[in-house]
């Protein structure tokens, strides 16, 4: 059969590269989640260098399918790309943690008095819910899950407050304070105490505006002070890490 070379320097045969770029999608999200899933279950420390080689390797495809889930995840701030070191797992520095944290409790100030007037009976069923499935999947193990249901809790906290720029603003702070907390939770702690979220829940539902302000400060502060920032260096085998086979 004919072989030909893509723009990135690899030989395909034209079927192999025809299935390739028609499944490019999927396989750039199989890439993207695994390793979402790594570092959200802290298998991948702060500053693993992910290299394009290793990653075309693992998955058998070329560099344009991991050049496009490597940009993904420096969007999304599960990357950081540095000049001469290539793809990193994010390492926000103890300062970006505390400014990060501090931009997210003035946000989140602002989102519990309009939250606590405007939040719908159906708003509050549904953020009950999501602190059970959070609970649930805390006693299960499921690390990653937990730290996106208590995501999940804080933006639909955010939308019950109906004001869309502020919800925007905290989806990013959300994101990126996710990805802290996977990497830096010290062992034995709980980030995002399901009780917090029940008693912020409470007071939203009562209107009570000036409670859920002072809890949902102090509930991030817990969460903040519950982190352990570490500069070590750690060794890791990559293909145990993304489940490869």
């Amino acid at each position: 059969m004919k072989k030909k070379s893509d723009k990135s320097g690899d030989t395909v045969s034209a079927p192999a590269k025809a299935v390739t770029k028609r499944g490019s999608g999927i396989i750039d999200q199989k890439i993207y989640d695994s390793v979402l899933k790594a570092v959200m279950s802290q298998r991948l420390p702060p500053g693993t260098k992910l290299t394009e080689t290793s990653l075309c390797d693992l998955f058998a495809v070329s560099r344009t399918i991991v050049r496009k889930a490597i940009q993904r995840l420096a969007h999304d701030h599960i990357l950081e790309l540095r000049p001469n070191r290539g793809a990193i797992i994010a390492q926000p520095t103890p300062q970006e943690t505390r400014d990060i944290f501090a931009a997210r409790r003035a946000i989140e100030a602002a989102i519990m008095p309009l939250a606590a007037a405007n939040a719908s009976r159906a708003q509050i069923t549904r953020l009950r819910q999501i602190v059970r499935e959070e609970h649930a999947s805390f006693h299960s193990g499921d690390h990653a899950k937990w730290i996106r249901l208590g995501g999940e809790f804080h933006i639909l906290l955010s939308e019950s407050a109906g004001n869309p720029v502020l919800t925007r603003f905290l989806r990013e702070l959300v994101s990126r304070c996710s990805l802290i907390i996977a990497l830096y939770q010290a062992p034995g702690k709980t980030a995002c105490p399901n009780d917090e979220h029940e008693h912020l829940i409470d007071a939203i539902a009562a209107g009570d505006a000036a409670q859920a302000v002072k809890m949902m400060n102090q509930h991030l502060l817990d969460i903040e002070r519950a982190l352990r920032l570490s500069d070590d260096e750690h060794e890791v085998d990559l293909a145990e890490i993304l489940d490869i086979a």
